[in-house]
């Protein structure tokens, strides 16, 4: 029997839906050969930076919806 474990088939369809977007928007994939490691690691780390904003604007606004009289 077969478990299908749905939390990683919907992160499959978001690798892929990703994946099928940056070909899109950039015309290339991941096995490009013009970057080299630095590149790749400055691309992580500014994708990161930019999760880190996202992650903190989230918590503003629990924090914000947490204190008496907050409205959503």
């Amino acid at each position: 029997m077969t478990t299908i474990d749905t939390v990683v088939a919907a992160v499959r369809e978001d690798l892929l839906r990703r994946s099928e977007l940056g070909i899109a928007k950039y015309g290339v994939t991941l096995d490009r050969t013009d970057l080299n490691l630095r590149d790749w690691l400055q691309h992580a780390y500014e994708e990161t930076l930019d999760q880190a904003n996202y992650l903190k604007r989230a918590i503003m606004e629990i924090e914000h919806n947490a204190m008496p009289g907050a409205s959503a």
